[in-house]
């Protein structure tokens, strides 16, 4: 039975679930940030899933990465698979800007989180959520 990493639950919203993953909000608002959980147990790594979720998380990943971008008008999409403090299996996609705190530099340890507050929260998740159709 699936269990979200209390590191994840910690640090992110629910957005919504796929057939595949579980869609998060990291808790940042400095960056637009969306994490995919793969809703399988076990997983550390993309290649230990079976070959028809391999096929339904870079889908899920396009649309992700495609709704975010659409809804940010981003400089760039950055996405990441690391999972060195979380092993379970976590897909990052982060909006950036070139006026973005951490630019060109990695997010990972610049500054301290600035939570999202309860409107700002469910209004980026509307609009990711639009575009995500």
């Amino acid at each position: 039975m699936f269990e979200l990493h209390p590191r994840l639950a910690a640090d992110t919203l629910e957005i919504a679930r796929w057939d595949l993953c579980d869609l998060r909000l990291m808790n940042d608002a400095r960056y637009p940030w969306i994490i995919l959980v793969p809703t399988r147990d076990n997983i550390r790594e993309i290649h230990h899933l079976g070959e028809a979720d391999q096929i339904t998380l870079w889908d899920d990943i396009r649309r992700a990465t495609k709704a975010l971008e659409t809804t940010t008008s981003a400089h760039k999409m950055n996405i990441g698979a690391l999972g060195n403090l979380v092993p379970q299996l976590h897909i990052h996609i982060i909006a950036r800007f070139e006026s973005d705190a951490a630019w060109p530099g990695p997010v990972w340890g610049v500054g301290e989180a600035l939570p999202y507050d309860k409107e700002s929260a469910k209004k980026r998740i509307a609009e990711f959520l639009q575009c995500a159709t």
